[in-house]
């Protein structure tokens, strides 16, 4: 009977062994699976802009690239704009991004904090703000107004506080800074800004990584805007200079007609501009990626 019972324990063992290594292969399957899906659009990408362009158009560049040539990149650098593009861009999104952080942070704080009395009100005319707004004419007309038409503050100070982001950092400061740390720092004498830059900033690094991350993207790929509001040439962030480099080419195509070299290499180009303006910001999300991940979790709404 024992020896019946160590069989069936032995072959239970074994069951589940085999079931544990069947799902470790089904999952490693699938990550490497949604890996490659999510990487080769990138991968392809990075190939066509050095292949030639009709090679990519009959279908011929899957796996490497041919015909490999940089007269994509040659024309988007030789363009003395990229460089100022560049300069603005980082100018903006930097000193942009400091800004929404200054002002998202402190108002996430303030409206968590539950002995703020008017944080109802306040949090619906900002959520309010999500789903209505004055339109794109009526807001052309106000930033003319306030005389900020065709400046860089104008890209700086629109969109200071995003509500989106503005919810994600109070929910953290509701749920992940319990309000103990407030009452024992004010028993030690510590007042309520003190608390703040001493106490609530340090334990809020992850959160402020993610939102931080979300403005940086969004001021790099800020497109619209410049392109209602900045009319002056140095002041064009890099997504402004890309375009108008891509338009010019793909009409020198088409003057050139189909067999012209303009229309040979229009395709490779748009590869380029792609790269060109997001490789910054994919080298950039690797050093806060471990944040990002955290923050997304920890600010979270929980039951």
């Amino acid at each position: 009977m024992k020896k019946n019972l160590n069989v069936i324990r032995k072959n239970k063992i074994k069951t589940a062994k085999g079931a544990d290594m069947a799902y470790k292969i089904t999952v490693i399957f699938l990550s490497v699976l949604a890996f490659v899906i999510v990487l080769y659009p990138v991968y392809f990408i990075v190939i066509a802009s050095i292949s030639d362009s009709t090679l990519v158009n009959q279908g011929q560049v899957v796996f490497s690239p041919k015909g490999v040539n940089f007269y994509g990149y040659q024309q988007i650098f030789q363009n003395a704009k990229i460089w100022e593009g560049y300069r603005n861009t980082i100018i903006y999104s930097v000193i942009g991004t400091i800004f929404n952080l200054v002002l998202t942070i402190p108002a996430a704080y303030v409206l968590s904090r539950k002995n703020f009395r008017p944080r109802k009100l306040l949090m619906f005319i900002f959520v309010f703000t999500m789903y209505f707004n004055g339109g794109m004419i009526p807001t052309y007309m106000l930033v003319k107004s306030v005389h900020l038409l065709d400046t860089p503050w104008v890209l700086i100070i629109m969109g200071g506080v995003n509500v989106y982001n503005l919810i994600i950092t109070r929910t953290f400061f509701e749920n992940s800074i319990p309000d103990e740390l407030y009452e024992a720092a004010t028993l030690d004498g510590c007042s309520h800004f003190n608390y703040f830059m001493a106490i609530v900033l340090p334990l809020s690094k992850a959160v402020i990584a993610v939102i931080m991350l979300y403005y940086i993207v969004a001021h790099w790929n800020d497109f619209f805007n410049p392109l209602l509001y900045i009319n002056s040439d140095v002041y064009q962030p890099l997504q402004i200079v890309l375009r108008n480099i891509l338009l010019s080419n793909q009409a020198m195509a088409g003057i050139a007609g189909a067999s012209g070299y303009a229309q040979q290499y229009a395709d490779q180009i748009k590869f380029g501009v792609i790269i060109v303006s997001t490789l910054p910001i994919l080298c950039v999300y690797p050093f806060i990626q471990k944040y990002f991940e955290k923050g997304v979790m920890i600010g979270a709404v929980k039951g």
